[in-house]
């Protein structure tokens, strides 16, 4: 499983929670943090959240429509890898940073955003969540590479 097997598609924030992010070209996740300026981030074990674009095409594939990058509320949505097939501790690079696999799926919060304007949501399956354990820019095209 070692070595690169996805990319970053896009990097997406947002200044509160429970909205739908916006995407950014670049952005810095730093150690024990997450993405600087998200309002998820924070010293918790879910700093950073990740949906790949596979899982998106298949809400898109049911009819689901104008589907895109942050709808979802996912920091990073990725290609080329099935996340939620990750064991908790799996370590990954992405671009510059270095995170750990803490959670896969989630429980989606009473009143939220994505679930309300979307009618169903993908994240509670198949995004994954990971801690920063070393800070570093990531950027939209950078690779994520599994290191173990």
């Amino acid at each position: 499983m070692n070595g690169i097997v996805g990319r970053v598609k896009a990097i997406n924030i947002s200044k509160e929670k429970g909205v739908i992010k916006e995407s950014i070209p670049e952005g810095v996740f730093q150690e024990e943090h997450g993405l600087v300026g998200d309002a998820h981030a924070g010293k918790w074990h879910r700093q950073v959240s990740l949906l790949a674009q596979e899982s998106i095409d298949k809400m898109t594939e049911i009819g689901i429509e104008g589907l895109c990058s942050g709808k979802f509320a996912e920091n990073l949505t990725t290609k080329g890898i099935i996340l939620h097939e990750l064991p908790v501790g799996t370590k990954v690079k992405i671009g510059e940073s270095f995170h750990e696999v803490t959670q896969i799926g989630k429980e989606c919060h009473t009143g939220c955003a994505i679930k309300a304007q979307v009618g169903q949501c993908i994240m509670p399956k198949e995004g994954i969540f990971t801690r920063v354990l070393k800070t570093g820019k990531i950027r939209v095209g950078d690779t994520i590479e599994i290191i173990d």
